[in-house]
């Protein structure tokens, strides 16, 4: 946050939790998400905490700088190169999805693991892309010039998009590069991205879910953790090194920066850096704005994701098929439903609505000492919040529940042929474009199952109709009431009669049908289901929804100006928002009473007692447990043993996950994927007494390629430093 506000911040939690632990936390710890074209600001605070490399290291655009090794891996986690030959380090769970799409029950990746013998095993990724930022540039002035403060919010919202796109297609013509300008500040202001996406990028190396992914849902979120999670793809280019479609005789990228690997080791207080692309945090919420969060948006998201995982555990049990089909969308739902849990308990037990009003009281009372300031804003917020918490409510049930059901969700593809209908002029034509359609829809039915769909779908529209009677189109009341009020016979008539629980059916269609067969859509369940929803929410809820939004949206906005008028612009940092930015802080222990008690880091001697070979998240591959029964580590051995993961205070959020882990001259030790429970509040308040990110050891990564991976041919094209 702030730096005054945040001095005094800190200073009230520590004296709250002094008495309790005996520890006064000051604002030594450094909070903070830092853009890189900025960090020369920061520059004597970066020298003072450790940093021994200097500031335009780490980000230049003259293509030295770190950022052209940091890369957003898919569309919302960080990686890193690691070699020359464009190899990518990332976590396990962020390529947990693509690693879904090339296994089978009979190459099933998460139980075996994969790592290529050779650049030639390397396994192609469709869709997959790895981008890269070569320059940051603050166009503020482009973007806003000439509009003033009092126009109407969605006039000044159509100026300021109208603007983007036309200087993102200006800088791309000139740059060559692709474009993206984004808000800051809450729109006060605009930093363009210009960067390079590369769509061939092929799988090397995934250790098995009980490497990659040991712990599961029970050790997510959770400290003293025992992880490897990790995976390792390759980035590959077309001539001259470009970006280019996938194609056998593309080559690895060559990358001039790279991370060299220190597997030196770290301790306690060693300075620490983490660079990537933190996803969304909300650090600058208002009192009221937490309270929603903490008491009606979090618990309701809650109750809806609990009832989601009983259905889809229940499934994926019985069915190793379901579970290679769900695992990496039960993921999904199952790590924001864990975290959401740990913010409401950490802003609850640090009263983090409480000690914002306190600040907010005395930016009123400054901002009335001041002309201009709008120290109204926070009451209108309030009264805003107040206004529209319903809508809220019942919106946030609808994206949780409805379109938490798969069948709903296609409704769409019945909305794309229902159009194909109306343009088609020859039944030729019209089945053309139908069974185009239906192709695009592959990669959804290779993971689909109705049995499960159909249960979800029951559980899902009884939380939606049960806890919002007032937000319910007609149509849904209709057909409930049609059904006896019987949830489940509801679902068995819609998935009995539509077209989309089964491929087969929709494939049959696409290939007979005729232009008079367009009311074969009308009348499809999904259809409805999909359109009168849709329909209901463009015309009652959105609406109304977004003139509160769009007020708290202008409140929020001058609220932000005024800080940085109060406290100095350069004093504290944007919320996240998916773009590149850079944390530090020091490696520091935890205490969250587990069996390590107070620690900085485990191993792999945590691993083997966590050993349970009847629960499959704690099932230990047999091999690993070969190599730790006869201590064969080769030199990733240390005092008998090999460090899995360490924390530190850097400050980190979701799109973090799979960010390098630096050292104070630059060099990769570890790849972030967690935070700690206790400290899950961070994305709205970072308290340095909890707040922790956990990271893989470098060694321990290392360890498992060449030891359990026999790819030590890897390694070979890798800088690995002591």
């Amino acid at each position: 946050m702030y730096r005054n506000h945040r001095a005094k911040y800190l200073l009230l939690k520590a004296a709250c939790s002094l008495l309790t632990v005996g520890v006064i936390y000051t604002a030594s710890a450094r909070e903070g998400m830092w853009l890189p074209p900025n960090l020369k600001l920061r520059a004597d605070d970066l020298k003072n905490a450790g940093l021994r490399i200097p500031v335009e290291k780490i980000y230049n655009t003259n293509g030295t700088g770190l950022n052209n090794a940091v890369v957003l891996f898919g569309k919302g986690c960080t990686g890193e190169i690691i070699s020359p030959k464009g190899l990518v380090l990332t976590n396990h769970h962020c390529g947990y999805g693509t690693v879904q799409g090339l296994s089978s029950v009979q190459n099933d990746y998460f139980a075996k693991g994969f790592f290529a013998a050779s650049m030639s095993g390397e396994i192609p990724c469709p869709g997959l892309t790895v981008t890269f930022i070569r320059r940051m540039e603050n166009v503020t002035d482009k973007i806003l010039h000439g509009i003033a403060e009092g126009i109407p919010e969605s006039r000044r919202d159509s100026l300021v998009e109208s603007r983007i796109r036309t200087w993102e297609k200006a800088y791309k013509h000139t740059t060559g590069y692709d474009a993206s300008i984004k808000p800051y500040y809450s729109g006060n202001q605009f930093w363009m991205s210009l960067s390079e996406t590369y769509r061939d990028v092929r799988l090397v190396g995934f250790p098995p879910n009980g490497i990659g992914s040991f712990g599961g849902d029970t050790d997510n979120w959770m400290w003293p953790r025992h992880t490897g999670d990790f995976s390792l793809f390759r980035v590959y280019a077309g001539s001259n090194n470009k970006p280019a479609d996938y194609a056998k005789g593309n080559r690895p990228y060559q990358a001039k920066q790279f991370f060299s690997l220190n597997v030196g080791g770290y301790k306690e207080g060693d300075f620490t850096m983490v660079y990537g692309f933190p996803g969304t945090t909300q650090q600058y919420l208002s009192g009221a704005q937490v309270r929603q969060v903490e008491n009606v948006l979090n618990p309701l998201r809650v109750t809806v994701r609990t009832k989601k995982l009983a259905i889809l555990d229940r499934n994926m049990s019985q069915s190793r098929d379901v579970f290679i089909k769900y695992t990496s969308k039960r993921a999904g739902v199952a790590n924001a439903w864990k975290k959401w849990q740990g913010e409401m308990k950490g802003v609850k037990e640090h009263n983090v609505t409480g000690t914002k009003r306190e600040y907010e009281s005395e930016f009123s009372r400054w901002a009335a000492r001041s002309a201009g300031t709008g120290g109204n804003t926070l009451t209108e917020v309030q009264i805003a919040i107040n206004a529209s918490e319903e809508l809220a409510k019942a919106d946030e049930y609808i994206k949780e529940a409805v379109w938490g059901i798969e069948l709903v969700q296609q409704g769409a593809v019945l909305e794309k042929m229902r159009k194909a209908f109306q343009s088609a002029k020859t039944n030729n034509a019209l089945r053309d474009s139908l069974q185009k359609i239906v192709a695009q829809t592959a990669g959804f039915y290779k993971n689909y199952d109705a049995h499960t769909d159909k249960e979800m779908f029951a559980g899902m529209m009884q939380l939606y109709m049960d806890n919002t009677p007032l937000y319910v189109p007609a149509y849904y009341r209709d057909m409930k009431r049609m059904h006896g009020n019987s949830y489940s016979r509801w679902a068995d008539a819609a998935f009995s009669q539509t077209l989309v629980s089964d491929p087969e059916k929709l494939k049959l269609f696409a290939s007979r049908a005729e232009l008079k067969d367009e009311g074969r859509i009308l009348s499809d369940p999904a259809w409805q289901l999909y359109s009168y929803m849709t329909e209901y929410r463009k015309t009652d809820i959105s609406p109304k929804l977004a003139r509160y939004n769009n007020d708290i949206k202008r409140l929020n906005r001058q609220y932000m100006a005024a800080l940085m008028q109060k406290e100095g612009p350069d004093n504290f940092y944007p919320d996240a928002n998916l773009t590149l930015r850079l944390a530090y802080g020091k490696v520091r222990g935890l205490d969250p009473d587990g069996p390590e008690g107070y620690s900085y880091q485990t191993d792999l001697e945590g691993v083997m007692r966590k050993n349970n070979p009847n629960v499959e998240e704690f099932r230990v591959p047999e091999y690993l447990q070969k190599l730790h029964a006869k201590k064969d580590y080769g030199r990733w051995a240390v005092n008998g043993t090999v460090p899995v993961a360490f924390i530190a205070d850097n400050h980190t959020s979701g799109g973090n996950s799979g960010s390098p882990v630096l050292n104070a001259k630059g060099e990769l030790i570890g790849t972030n994927f967690d935070r700690v429970w206790e400290g899950t509040m961070s994305d709205i308040d970072f308290n340095p007494k909890v707040c922790r990110n956990i990271s893989l050891d470098i060694r321990y990564t290392l360890f498992t390629i060449e030891k359990f991976g026999n790819a030590k041919w890897l390694l070979n094209e890798m800088r690995i430093v002591k």
